[in-house]
């Protein structure tokens, strides 16, 4: 609790009421620093607020740039939730009965037209013999995801994420033979979030050199380390980049989130209309081979 001095002589007016200044008050305000009488004064987790402030904090919340709400100081919930699924698939990896998880939700591009939700829910699994899989997808994903959640907004966030996530398999889909195994992991989906970091430091102008040179690094990897899908990350790169640019390139006005929506939905299409075509020239549909 803050309180006001007593006045230290003649001349020296006694602290006063914001609101009442008929009324001495020597308690201060937690948040503004002025005086309040008991009549002004709420309960705060530390001393006193005034009605003036407990006014203002229960206004509604501002908008970010790209049109979420904002939450100053508040936690990247989705991010958090993210990183907990991926954690709670891994266990389950390893308590559920050798390969079940793995069988029921990796991705197989054979599958694509009998079971498509596969593109999605492989991005939620990892490799059980590497650790070091989930360890780097989940850590990436904290340290692009708490930048990046606040400025485009919770489901804005969430959107890019799973949209890039399918993306990532939608590329590897497109650039690999028909025949290859099962694929896992949240590499797609990060890479992602790496194009759309990278569209967001070009929208405000900042310098996006570093970012440049990490996406770079992380791309050349796949060509060079076995068992590392090059083609999910640049399928994920790409989408989380048109993703976003739907996002923050969206005309602002009222009628912003409805072009932020149209955007998302379009890249959606584009995914699966690319799907579809290369399922319907494979033959590997529902009733093809």
């Amino acid at each position: 609790m803050s309180y006001g001095s007593p006045a230290a002589g003649p001349g020296v007016p006694a602290p006063v009421c914001a609101r009442h200044p008929d009324r001495v008050s020597y308690v201060a305000c937690q948040r503004c620093g002025r005086p309040a009488c008991p009549e002004c004064q709420r309960p705060a987790p530390v001393g006193f607020h005034c009605v003036d402030c407990v006014r203002e904090l229960a206004a509604p919340a501002t908008r970010t740039a790209y049109g979420a709400t904002a939450r100053p100081g508040g936690r990247p919930v989705v991010t958090l939730s993210l990183i907990a699924a991926c954690v709670l698939v891994y266990v389950l990896q390893w308590a559920i009965p050798a390969g079940t998880v793995y069988q029921e939700f990796a991705y197989a591009t054979l599958l694509t037209g009998v079971e498509p939700w596969r593109m999605l829910t492989a991005a939620f699994l990892h490799a059980q013999s590497f650790v070091l899989h989930i360890v780097v997808n989940m850590y990436t994903l904290w340290i692009f995801g708490q930048a990046l959640e606040p400025l485009l907004g919770r489901a804005r966030f969430l959107a890019v994420y799973l949209i890039s996530a399918v993306g990532g398999s939608v590329g590897f889909f497109l650039l690999t033979p028909p025949n290859l195994g099962g694929v896992v992991g949240a590499s797609g989906a990060v890479f992602g979030l790496f194009g759309a970091m990278f569209v967001v430091m070009r929208h405000r102008g900042g310098d996006h050199r570093q970012l440049l040179i990490l996406i770079a690094v992380n791309v050349a990897l796949g060509f060079f380390i076995p068992q590392i899908a090059w083609q999910a990350h640049l399928g994920g790169l790409v989408t989380g980049a048109l993703t976003t640019a739907a996002i923050v390139y969206a005309p602002r006005g009222r009628s912003r989130t409805a072009f932020q929506i149209g955007g998302l939905a379009a890249v959606a299409v584009l995914l699966a209309a690319a799907t579809l075509l290369r399922v319907s020239a494979l033959g590997i549909g529902p009733g093809g081979a």
